[in-house]
């Protein structure tokens, strides 16, 4: 099979352990985005087989309609939004699915907390221009971190990912409260955690607040301007599943008026993030190119399974094939 594996933006993947399971295959990886369908459908258009890193590239009913070759979409863990899967049945493309694991997001999400609440990106850049202990030049922004014991942290989401950042926050003698669906706040209780009793609580309560949500229709924009201007001046607002979980411009506005003080950000609208985008030029967001899940185990997990799912395809007996929902 001719292979194309989108959006590798480090050229790590053919380094990987598991790339050797594509061996006998024409494979050729992408380290740069194309944006356009137009250029999309030049590039893929001679291709049997793409390999999805997580929703890197979306591919559209007008894109899908371009692809007359494409006969495989093998995707890193598990599909979103990305993917027009009715345009992909109408041209029967098939959509294999593989796996993923919790640990590379809840603990980026961990070390963001923790660099954002002691200051460390801004301290130790300042040390690098010979200023001892400065966190900033100006004297609005030159404050004290804090230390994680005895807050609050609120946790938006209690799946696989909001759970290990649950435990998290108890080991480091926070007070965790949860806000979300009604099965999820009783799970944490049940885990010994608080429930907010509102979404105004929530919101106006947590000294971190850090969202673990999927996005679908219901979670798009779920977060409101109302509900951040509840939080404190004081407050962290950290995201690192989806940026559209938050309805668009509300959390920058909200950053600029103070309320919430800080944020700690790994998922963006656009990726990769333009070098002009205002949010770089924050003092009080910190902010990483979408780094959840870029990590060698996670890579060696996820690419693994993509190519064992081409592979099995590719001898007739395909496997993990997210099939269709009836109309």
């Amino acid at each position: 099979m001719k292979i194309a594996i989108l959006d590798d933006y480090q050229d790590c993947v053919r380094q990987l352990d598991c790339f050797s399971l594509l061996d006998g295959h024409e494979v050729k990886v992408f380290t740069n985005s194309a944006r356009g369908v137009g250029q999309l459908a030049i590039r893929l258009a001679d291709f049997d087989a793409l390999v999805l890193i997580r929703e890197r590239t979306a591919l559209s009913r007008p894109l899908l309609e371009k692809l007359p070759k494409l006969k495989l979409i093998s995707q890193t863990g598990k599909v979103s939004g990305h993917i027009d899967l009715s345009a992909a049945a109408a041209r029967n493309i098939t959509i294999v699915e593989g796996v993923g694991d919790p640990t590379a997001p809840a603990e980026l999400t961990w070390a963001l907390i923790m660099a954002a609440m002691r200051k460390l990106p801004q301290y130790v850049g300042n040390l690098k221009d010979g200023l001892w202990q400065i966190a900033s030049l100006s004297s609005a922004h030159n404050t004290l971190g804090a230390v994680l014991k005895g807050r609050t942290l609120g946790i938006w989401g209690y799946g696989r990912i909001g759970r290990m950042v649950a435990g998290y926050g108890q080991a480091f003698g926070m007070k965790v409260l949860v806000w979300g669906r009604d099965a999820s706040r009783a799970a944490a209780v049940q885990d010994g955690y608080q429930a907010a009793s509102s979404r105004e609580e929530f919101f106006s309560t947590a000294d971190v607040l850090s969202l673990h949500l999927r996005l679908n229709d219901a979670t798009r924009g779920i977060v409101t301007a109302s509900d951040l201007a509840h939080m404190k001046s004081s407050a962290l607002f950290v995201n690192t599943s989806r940026a559209e979980l938050v309805a668009s411009d509300a959390l920058q506005t909200a950053l600029e008026q103070g309320r919430p003080g800080y944020a700690a950000l790994d998922v963006f609208e656009s990726e990769p993030l333009a070098p002009t985008s205002s949010l770089l030029r924050m003092e009080n967001v910190l902010a990483s190119p979408h780094l959840g899940y870029v990590e060698k185990d996670s890579y060696e997990l996820y690419f693994r399974s993509a190519f064992e799912n081409i592979v099995a395809f590719a001898n007739g007996a395909p496997k993990n094939v997210l099939l269709p929902k009836p109309a």
